[in-house]
């Protein structure tokens, strides 16, 4: 008998929590509500009363039937009003309801209905109830609330939060999708469809073959050159996430592999130097910070600060890095970075220095360090006065405790 999963990933659920937190969403949603004078629902309904075909029994009987076989899957029972809109693009949304009791909308652009067969339209239209039952719409509009488009931006590691979150999300909504029509192959075709635009059926390209030219591509990014930088995972990704879900023998087995895909949405850097620089901002940030015995908030501050361009989870990674050998992480990291590009050596102790003064409390022994590591380096004892001065001169501010 065919195992049934949680369509879920504890992931997505987590970061999800951690955004509406960190936009403090139960606060912002009550002003909004107040705020507003005209309620999202009223937008989306008059676009698609006014611009679209309403999916209603008499008039398109087939797609109407299937639609309601897919809530049913789904176990769904809140009121949806599906629409089709003229458009040559392959693509469908979903709109949540933002009062309760008025239905939810799906919507599927009509150049679906040329190129996918009905099983194939059951996943999208399951994928895209699945975005309603995970209550995606709900966060986005909180995002874009506090964050409107073209005119702010959220804080870098919330950037990274927020785009791993969507990401995750469409792999879920996939899963809903999957349980709608519970046929794989249709899942996949339907993928290299959107991705190609081509009737892969006249064309008879197998399903067996478009499996393996996923395995392909996605080892390009299992390898670490390929990157995910898009609301959307790249398709090798929700081929093989759909696969696992759908052929895994066990929690454990599905677990293991989405942890390999997730592997690489994780990844936030470009550049072939991006783990050793993470892991010496880590290493010597807490190698500086302990020198004169003590850890400050204002430290850890400023290294989770530097580690946000390069990890979704700096305050994780710092830990991580905390509880293994330091010194050996730090001499191998600095080494493979000026092995590779010995110009980074100034960035690399400037970097140090401005953790030095990031507590505004400059000890002796802080200062014996950078000069000892500045030394290794191959600086001259003027040189690093220099750079620090200049440091100082720039950025240093003293504490109100030491002057009050």
């Amino acid at each position: 008998m065919e195992k049934i999963y949680s369509p879920t990933i504890p992931l997505e659920k987590e970061l999800g929590k951690q955004i509406y937190n960190a936009l403090q969403g139960s606060v912002v949603e009550n002003i909004l509500k107040t705020a507003q004078d005209q309620s999202s629902d009223e937008y989306w309904r008059s676009r698609m009363e006014g611009h679209c075909m309403k999916v209603e029994k008499k008039i398109l009987p087939e797609f109407f039937a299937l639609c309601e076989d897919v809530k049913r899957r789904l176990n769904f029972t809140e009121p949806v009003d599906f629409y089709v809109t003229g458009d040559s693009s392959l693509n469908a949304f979903s709109v949540a309801a933002e009062e309760e009791g008025q239905p939810h909308i799906v919507n599927v652009n009509s150049e679906m209905f040329s190129i996918m067969t009905e099983e194939e339209l059951r996943f999208v239209v399951g994928h895209e109830l699945g975005h309603i039952l995970n209550k995606d719409t709900a966060l986005k509009r909180l995002i874009y609330f506090v964050f409107p488009p073209e005119e702010t931006q959220a804080p870098i590691t919330l950037q990274y939060k927020i785009r791993l979150h969507d990401q995750l999300a469409e792999l879920v909504a996939d899963r809903y999708g999957y349980l709608a029509n519970g046929n794989l192959n249709a899942c996949v075709t339907a993928f290299f469809k959107m991705a190609s635009g081509l009737d892969l059926g006249r064309m008879n390209v197998s399903i067996d073959a478009l499996l393996e030219d996923n395995r392909k591509r996605l080892d390009f990014f299992l390898k670490g050159k390929g990157m995910s930088r898009y609301d959307h995972p790249v398709n090798p990704i929700r081929v093989q996430a759909i696969n696992l879900y759908a052929t895994a023998r066990s929690e454990e087995e599905l677990e293991k592999g989405m942890d390999e895909l997730i592997g690489i949405l994780l990844k936030v850097g470009n550049g072939p130097l991006d783990e050793d620089v993470a892991a010496f901002i880590a290493s010597a940030g807490l190698i500086v910070a302990n020198a004169d015995g003590k850890i400050t908030e204002k430290e850890v501050e400023h290294i989770v600060k530097n580690l946000s361009s390069l990890q979704i989870f700096p305050k994780h990674y710092l830990d991580a890095i905390y509880q293994n050998d330091v010194v050996k992480i730090f001499n191998q990291s600095i080494g493979h970075i000026l092995d590779s590009n010995p110009g980074m050596k100034d960035g690399l102790l400037s970097y140090m220095m401005g953790l030095v003064l990031s507590d505004k409390d400059i000890s002796q022994a802080e200062i014996d360090l950078i000069y000892q590591v500045g030394q290794n380096m191959g600086f001259a004892d003027k040189e690093i006065s220099v750079m620090f001065a200049g440091m100082i001169q720039r950025n240093y501010v003293p504490s109100l405790e030491s002057i009050c």
